[in-house]
């Protein structure tokens, strides 16, 4: 599972802010925001969750709700209040993340259905009534464990039907995934990937546009350029981007990141930093 996961994590940073720890004893709005995720682990208690232009969420048992889209919503605790932990996160703001693409505007969890969460939620919980010093970067960095560890359960549960995480919970389709992922720069051919796969070269592209909701070459092109994107924001030069990524050279990179982002790179830096 690492590997499944650690291709996608090392070019897109994670960085969670914890901003409720406790009782929530009335309703509480957040606005859509580029970029900005949410999550709410409700501990105890019941609540709604209204999402806008959605159906309304009720959680009555401990869960996990995750936006990992910009989503506004309100939380309504119900009876005698909600105790809850609740953060937003940036998962790479402005880039194309597989992640925020794969994952719906609101994914629930029961806590009693992700057994592999609860040492991560214990700590999350003891230390938020610990009140000790650092609380605040303790609670982040716990809860940026939790997102990842959630990712890695819906990957597991096959949670998800499309989309680059039920790809990757395809014991076929993820050897082709993470191999892929791995050497973005190397000019790969679908029978290259089926091969890897261990499946015929039409089997292994139906059921890749099927699960992971794209065709494999326009995959790698959108993996590609958000390596890109990954790499100036750490102030890489074109030349290494493109050598690092695939691209002849840095026309060639330039043309594919406009037609990707609508934006040439240097401008799309200087838009996101």
């Amino acid at each position: 599972m690492d590997e499944q996961l650690s291709g996608i994590l090392a070019h897109f940073s994670l960085q969670a802010r914890v901003f409720q720890a406790g009782l929530l004893c009335q309703s509480a709005s957040f606005d859509a925001a580029e970029g900005l995720g949410y999550i709410h682990v409700l501990r105890a208690g019941k609540l709604t969750i209204k999402n806008a232009g959605a159906k309304t969420i009720q959680l009555n048992e401990p869960s996990l709700l995750l936006h990992m889209k910009p989503t506004s919503h309100q939380l309504k605790p119900l009876s005698s209040g909600a105790e809850l932990v609740c953060a937003s996160f940036d998962f790479g703001k402005g880039m194309m993340n597989p992640l925020a693409k794969s994952l719906p505007n609101a994914t629930v969890l029961k806590l009693n259905d992700a057994p592999s969460l609860n040492a991560s939620l214990q700590l999350l919980f003891s230390e938020a009534e610990d009140k000790s010093l650092g609380l605040q970067s303790l609670l982040n960095r716990l809860m940026e464990v939790v997102i990842i560890q959630l990712i890695r359960e819906l990957i597991e549960q096959k949670h998800l039907k499309i989309g680059i995480l039920a790809g990757l919970a395809d014991p076929k389709l993820s050897k082709a995934i993470v191999a892929l992922h791995a050497e973005p720069a190397r000019q790969w051919t679908l029978d290259e990937l089926a091969n890897i796969a261990g499946l015929s070269r039409t089997i292994f592209s139906n059921t890749f546009r099927e699960t992971v909701g794209d065709t494999p070459g326009h995959y790698l092109s959108e993996w590609r350029i958000g390596i890109a994107q990954s790499l100036l924001r750490k102030g890489k030069s074109l030349q290494l981007i493109a050598d690092a990524i695939g691209y002849a050279n840095t026309s060639a990179l330039s043309r594919a990141f406009i037609a990707m982002t609508g934006l040439p790179p240097k401008r799309w830096k200087k838009q996101h930093d």
